[in-house]
C-alpha cells in the first residue's frame, strides 16, 4: 500500500530535537513511574502477552470515561495511532467516500486516500473559531459518504465543539446514515465548562471514539489507546487487529490502569499547567501585534497565524536557526500561513521572548 509522507512526523523527526525551545510538543510534561501510585506487586508480574484484547481492569478503567459503553464495545490498541488505523482498514474499502475536517491529524484523510477511498477535506475557518458550519458540512456530507473523521477537541486549533453542536453533527450524520469517527485524545482537557465532551460513542450508534492514554494523562510512552464503539464493529475490528497488533506490553496495560484510576490528581497537576500556559500566550498576544490567534478552549496547541510574507516551512526554519525556538509548519497539516504552537511547553515564556524578538 503506497501512502503519502507522514509531514508532521516526519518535519519533528527532523528538527523537534534539535530545537533549544521546542514547541512542536503536543503533551504535557510526561509524568514519571514513580509518580503514579502502584504498588510494588508490578515487580512480580510475568512479562508475557498478558490479555490479547486489553486486560478487564483497563477495559473498566477506560469504560468509566464514557456513559453508555460496557467492556465488550472497547479495545485496547497501539496508542490513538493505531486504533485510528484499525478503524480504517476494519470500516472502508476502495471506493468508498470519506469526509475529513481538516486541521486534524494526517492519518484522517492519508490513509483512506491509500486505501483508495475517495477523500474530500472539509475546512474549519479561524473566522468562525474553528468550529465547524453545520450548512457546509451538510453539503460536504453527500449520500456516496461512508465515514466523517473529526477531532475534538482539536489538534492543532485548541477548539472544543459544543456539546450542543455535536448533537447537531449526529443529526447530519443520522439523516445520511454515516459513520463518524471521533478521534478524541484530548478529551477531557476542556478548560470551561465539564471538561470531558460528550463522546461520539456514547451519543451516536455509528460513532466511534479513539481515545489514548498520551495528552490528557500526559503518558505517552505507555502508548496505550483503545476504540469505543458498536460491539460488531469492535469484534470486526479485534479481528483486523490479530494481523498487527497481537497485545499491547503488559506493564503498559498496568500502568495505563493505575494511571486511570487516579486521574483527578493527573488532572489536577494538567489543568495548573494548561492554565498558566494559556495565560502566558494571551499576555504575550496582546503585546505582538504581528501574530494572531483563537485562544484554546481545550486541548493543548493552537493555530498562530503570522504576520510575515514567507512560506510557514521556510518561517520555521529561520526561526529555529536564528532563536532556537521550533515551531510546526503550517504546510505539513493542509494550513499554509499558520504554525502549530504547543503552550503547554515547560520552557512556554522564555521561548516566546525569543520569538517576539524574530524579524
Amino acid at each position: 500500500m503506497r501512502i503519502a509522507g507522514f509531514k508532521i512526523e516526519e518535519w519533528m523527526n527532523k528538527y523537534s530535537n534539535d530545537a533549544v525551545f521546542d514547541l512542536t510538543t503536543t503533551c504535557i510534561s510526561p509524568l514519571s513511574i514513580n509518580e503514579l501510585p502502584f504498588s510494588k506487586e508490578i515487580f512480580d508480574v510475568k512479562l508475557g502477552y498478558g490479555d490479547i484484547e486489553g486486560s478487564l481492569r483497563l477495559k473498566n478503567a477506560i469504560k468509566s470515561l464514557y456513559t453508555n459503553q460496557e467492556t465488550n464495545n472497547i479495545t485496547v490498541t497501539h496508542g490513538a495511532i493505531g486504533a485510528n488505523q484499525l478503524v480504517f482498514l476494519s470500516l472502508l474499502e476502495r471506493g468508498d467516500e470519506v469526509v475529513s475536517v481538516v486541521p486534524a491529524y494526517q492519518q484522517h484523510y492519508s490513509i483512506p486516500e491509500a486505501l483508495g477511498c475517495g477523500v474530500k477535506l472539509y475546512f474549519l475557518k479561524e473566522e468562525n473559531n474553528w468550529l465547524p458550519d453545520f450548512e457546509e458540512l451538510d453539503k460536504a456530507i453527500t449520500s456516496k459518504t461512508k465515514l466523517l473523521c473529526i477531532n475534538n477537541p482539536n489538534n492543532p486549533t485548541g477548539a472544543v465543539i459544543p456539546d450542543d453542536m455535536l448533537n447537531e453533527i449526529v443529526k447530519i450524520a443520522e439523516r445520511k446514515n454515516v459513520w463518524i469517527l471521533s478521534d478524541e485524545v484530548y478529551r477531557g482537557l476542556n478548560l470551561t465548562g465539564n471538561p470531558y465532551s460528550q463522546s461520539i460513542a456514547d451519543i451516536y450508534e455509528k460513532g466511534i471514539s479513539v481515545g489514548s492514554m498520551s495528552k490528557t494523562y500526559s503518558l505517552p510512552g505507555l502508548r496505550v489507546g483503545w476504540i469505543a464503539g458498536r460491539a460488531d464493529l469492535i469484534n470486526e475490528i479485534n479481528h483486523q487487529r490479530q494481523y498487527n497488533t497481537i497485545s499491547v506490553s503488559i506493564l503498559d496495560d498496568y500502568f495505563a490502569s493505575v494511571a486511570l484510576e487516579n486521574r483527578d490528581f493527573i488532572a489536577e497537576r494538567n489543568f495548573k499547567i494548561m492554565r498558566q500556559g494559556r495565560s502566558i500566550l494571551k499576555n504575550w498576544l496582546e503585546e505582538n501585534i504581528r501574530y494572531r490567534c483563537v485562544l484554546p478552549s481545550g486541548g493543548t496547541t493552537v493555530l498562530l497565524k503570522y504576520n510575515f510574507d514567507i512560506p510557514s516551512r521556510d518561517f520555521c526554519l529561520n526561526l529555529q536557526k536564528k532563536t532556537g525556538v521550533a515551531l510546526l509548519p503550517g504546510e505539513t497539516m493542509e494550513m499554509e500561513g499558520y504554525v502549530r504552537l504547543g503552550y503547554c511547553a515547560d520552557n512556554l515564556k522564555p521561548a516566546l521572548e525569543r520569538l517576539s524578538g524574530y524579524y
